[in-house]
């Protein structure tokens, strides 16, 4: 087993990682990848609805380091569906960071619809 020895890695060399662990039929991966990714997601947002039905809006320690996992789960599907569509995280998260930087400036980061 291979164990991560710092907390300060890229996205790049996490993406790279994750495919140390990716097993799923390659012909489905999209498919796959992308019912993974919601999957998780739907476990976020699962606990978050327990932090304000079970614990007035506050996220405890135990909480936090469950939603740690979730998130973590998230990002690994985010990583391999960045490698099947042949881009590397760094570069998805600076076009993001780009976009929400020109909707900022045109005033329409309170918008919605994917062109504005």
């Amino acid at each position: 087993m291979r164990k991560v020895m710092r907390s300060d890695m890229s996205f790049n060399e996490y993406q790279t990682r994750t495919s140390w662990t990716a097993v799923y039929p390659p012909e489905k991966a999209l498919e796959y990848l992308s019912l993974g990714l919601v999957s998780e997601a739907g476990e976020v947002a699962g606990k978050a609805k327990k932090v304000i039905r079970d614990y007035e809006g506050v996220v405890g320690d135990e909480m936090r380091e469950a939603l740690k996992a979730e998130v973590g789960d998230v990002l690994w599907y985010a990583a391999q569906l960045c490698t099947l569509l042949g881009y590397n995280m760094a570069t998805v998260a600076k076009a993001n960071l780009d976009k929400l930087a020109q909707r900022q400036e045109a005033g329409t980061i309170k918008g919605s619809g994917d062109n504005r």
